[in-house]
């Protein structure tokens, strides 16, 4: 099977579990937090796939988790400029600039691989920092994100051309600083691709992946724990980008669940390999997270951080997605 292949496949079914999350009995809600059970905005964090290659067979646990309490972020329209780009990607970017930045002289832009738009939309109108965002959801899968970059080497180049020239369009709109990439789940397939070519690396500044960083197993399906080992070219270049952001060069911040699929490697098996190959340890933690998560684990040298979290049901990963505004804090944090 072929390295497009097999990304086409890792990260879908994860997504459609994380479908399940919308039907999670016993949320606590909370004031301005909408709850996980039957509510449309819980719904709409997973948007429904469209055409994709088959997502790669999973074994994942099938208990249910009542404990921790699930918060949703609540959807609403947030006050600000929005303006779809089209053409440039296979379905539309979002471009959303909160009403209060207008007027800055400089913002931070995050680009945002996969989930729900609004999501990173309303992390970034709560920042009190001048940021504005453009999200996508290409699809489920890995593939749907990485293919459109591997094609064109010159696609992060005319993106972010094209939403600097969208903004300047804006009347008081600021002077765009700062880039990052964010991706939940499969949305790491776009930043993989990105971080591959050292010309886009120089125009990336940082990296938020969140509870979405896998790789195949060689043999392919076959766990470690049953004689397999872990792909590490498919983590190649975010062992290359940690090592800038050790240095102080680039800012990386990696968050995780201990979802296990079972048929490719887990974001724990990835980001245990990742420290590894850097010569970095896990030190136990027992922290709250966002959205009643519960912090296990963080490993940090430099600019770059690993923060593991409990959980490995589809509830605890749509939490990882709706906590993106306090991971974005941390990530662009003096």
């Amino acid at each position: 099977m072929t390295r497009a292949t097999t990304l086409g496949r890792l990260g879908a079914g994860v997504v459609a579990i994380a479908a399940l999350a919308c039907h999670a009995p016993g949320p606590r809600v909370v004031p301005g937090v909408a709850p996980a059970t039957g509510s449309a905005p819980a719904q709409a964090a997973v948007t429904a796939p469209v055409a994709a290659p088959a997502p790669a067979a999973q074994n994942p646990s099938p208990m249910q988790e009542h404990t921790r309490r699930h918060e949703r972020l609540a959807q609403r329209d947030d006050d600000g400029v929005r303006v779809d780009i089209t053409g440039v990607l296979p379905k539309a970017v979002e471009l959303f600039i909160p009403r209060r930045v207008l007027g800055a002289p400089t913002a931070d832009l995050d680009i945002h691989f996969m989930g729900a738009t609004w999501v990173p939309r309303r992390a970034v109108a709560a920042m009190d920092r001048p940021v504005i965002v453009a999200a996508t959801y290409l699809g489920a899968g890995s593939g749907v994100y990485a293919r459109p970059f591997a094609a064109d080497t010159l696609l992060y180049a005319t993106l972010l051309d094209s939403i600097r020239a969208r903004v300047a369009a804006v009347s008081g709109a600021p002077r765009i600083g700062r880039v990052f990439l964010s991706g939940w789940s499969a949305g790491y397939g776009a930043i993989r691709e990105i971080l591959r070519r050292p010309a886009d690396v120089a125009r990336v500044d940082g990296v938020l992946l969140i509870d979405g960083i896998h790789t195949s197993y060689l043999p392919e399906g076959k766990p470690v724990a049953d004689g397999g080992a872990i792909d590490s070219a498919g983590l190649a270049p975010f062992a290359a980008f940690a090592r800038l952001a050790m240095q102080g060069k680039k800012r990386f911040v990696i968050t995780h669940s201990e979802i296990f699929p079972g048929t490719f490697a887990s974001t724990t098996e990835c980001t245990d390999w990742l420290l590894g190959a850097l010569g970095l340890r896990r030190v136990p933690v027992l922290e709250w997270g966002p959205m009643g998560m519960q912090q296990l684990s963080e490993s940090k040298s430099g600019r770059f951080e690993v923060l593991g979290f409990a959980g490995n049901t589809a509830p605890d990963h749509v939490d990882q997605f709706h906590g993106i505004g306090a991971f974005l804090e941390r990530l662009l944090a003096p």
